[in-house]
């Protein structure tokens, strides 16, 4: 399964079924899990664990050294979940020992050409970075989240689950769960209604949600005071909760308002 013209190196350690393409080059602390597929002309290097029934596709660079001028050789880590899609031109770095030391990327999500993860960041399940979307150091995405074409994400934002970035957004602060966020540097559009719609979400549910992003967004309230109105409706409304529990976590870059 591995073609004669790929290099890899005698450390790896591949699944018995790993497919990988020719001119593809392996490093030695390399893990791939069974069923993946590993196209030509990539290199993945580092301590870097990707699991099962992944889809690599050529060019892309995954678990080099992070673009950090801090860092020191040490060695970080980057570990992929199951069943993701990476394709032409991605680049996937590991972590920093600034941060945990790992860049984690979860199950299910897709990378379009061009997309770069930067180190020590936090990727959920289900997740699209559309072509040209780039996350800097220490960024941290949610569940089901969408970063349209050449979005941009400032290191140690945070973005919450099932939010959405329109194309050239510039997310310069936290975008909490749910919303759709657009513009340079992004600002709050509206809550992402079609993409809750195609995930099963209820029209009361949804609805319930609207009124929780004009609580947030629209009342005038101060952000204490809103979040103890979101807190108390979270309790018979409990797709508010996110809501809560994320602004709650608190920030390094602020909340966008």
């Amino acid at each position: 399964m591995i073609d004669a013209r790929a290099i890899v190196a005698a450390g790896a350690t591949l699944a018995a079924d790993v497919e990988v393409g020719p001119y593809s080059v392996i490093g030695p602390h390399v893990q791939i899990g069974a069923g993946s597929w590993i196209g030509p002309h990539v290199v993945i290097n580092g301590h870097t664990v990707i699991g099962e029934g992944n889809r690599i596709f050529q060019f892309a660079s995954i678990g080099e050294a992070p673009q950090d001028k801090k860092y020191a050789g040490e060695p970080t880590r980057l570990t992929i979940g199951a069943r993701n899609v990476i394709r032409e031109y991605c680049t996937m770095h590991c972590g920093t020992v600034a941060d945990q030391g790992v860049t984690r990327v979860g199950d299910d999500n897709l990378f379009m050409a061009y997309t770069h993860v930067a180190h020590d960041c936090v990727i959920g399940n289900q997740v699209v970075m559309a072509n040209l979307a780039q996350i800097a150091g220490h960024v941290h995405i949610g569940d089901w989240v969408i970063l349209s074409g050449y979005v941009a994400v400032h290191q140690f934002c945070k973005i919450g689950a099932h939010a959405f970035m329109a194309h050239h957004a510039g997310v310069t602060r936290d975008v909490p769960p749910y919303v759709m966020a657009i513009g340079n540097p992004a600002v709050p559009h509206s809550i992402n209604s079609e993409g809750l719609k195609r995930r099963g979400f209820t029209p009361e549910q949804i609805r319930n949600l609207r009124n929780a992003y004009r609580i947030l967004y629209r009342s005038d309230l101060a952000l204490a005071a809103a979040v103890e109105q979101l807190s108390e409706l979270a309790d018979t409304q409990p797709e508010l909760r996110p809501f809560v529990e994320f602004i709650a976590l608190g920030s390094d870059r602020s909340l966008i308002r």
